[in-house]
């Protein structure tokens, strides 16, 4: 039997890898390359208590439920984490002015989930299997009565982590198009100050060009710091924009 199960999730970098189980002669052997959480869970348990008559399907059995506890821990996480992502989204617009929006942080927070999300779920789905092909293996196998509940229950746990990972994931679409909406109303919002202040300057603009230069008595023009002064004023001009746009987070 082979399944995929989660690694490193807790990092920024989450990956799934390939863990054969050979069950055979009441003996668990494992196959893997990586180190699931599941494992050293099971481990630390076994080394508290063990009992000498524990056998390979013992084994087996609470390694799938270490690994469904911790498929369900992770969404229970990234859940929490969606929310928290949703309220940076969506809080009051008097909490926006004074401090940037780091939409692209939030863009790849989103991203990250949304991959999270789409691992767990592969890693239950081949769980599902897994527990599938053990009950129906067990129906001519004299496993002990406990260990058929157990399976049923597992089987119903990984059904509705499955439904949960499904949910998680249209609420991650849900707030991935949220964000690009409200980026696209802000972006909105400053492209029409700037047509405004377009607009506004045109006039003046379009006097100062044709009747700049048409007039007989320009002080200015016998004035030794003239040209030093229209370079800073250009300067000034430019700056000056610039660091307002800085102010306002708009660049």
């Amino acid at each position: 039997m082979t399944a995929t199960l989660m690694c490193h999730s807790d990092t920024d970098m989450p990956r799934t890898t390939a863990v054969t189980f050979i069950l055979g002669d009441h003996r668990l052997v494992t196959v893997r390359y990586d180190l699931p959480k599941p494992f050293a869970l099971v481990e630390a348990k076994l080394a508290r208590s063990c009992t000498p008559t524990i056998t390979g399907e013992m084994v087996l059995m609470e390694l799938l439920d270490a690994v469904i506890d911790r498929c369900a821990d992770i969404l229970e996480r990234c859940g929490a984490e969606i929310d928290q992502v949703s309220h940076d989204i969506f809080e009051p617009e008097s909490e926006r002015h004074g401090h940037a929006k780091q939409y692209s942080q939030i863009l790849i927070s989103i991203g990250r989930k949304g991959d999270l999300t789409s691992k767990v779920r592969e890693s239950l789905v081949s769980i599902g299997r897994v527990v599938t092909f053990l009950s129906a293996v067990v129906e001519g196998v004299k496993w002990s009565k406990d260990m058929r509940e157990q399976l049923k229950t597992m089987q119903r746990d990984v059904a509705s982590l499955t439904d949960h990972a499904s949910y998680l994931s249209n609420k991650i679409t849900f707030v991935l198009d949220a964000m690009l909406g409200v980026v696209n109303l802000e972006q909105n919002n400053i492209i029409k100050l700037f047509s405004v202040m377009a607009v506004v300057l045109m006039p003046p603009t379009l006097i100062a060009s044709i009747y700049g230069m048409n007039f007989k008595v320009m002080p200015e023009l016998e004035w030794v710091h003239g040209y030093p002064m229209a370079l800073v004023m250009m300067l000034v001009a430019a700056i000056v924009p610039y660091w307002i746009f800085k102010f306002k987070k708009w660049l």
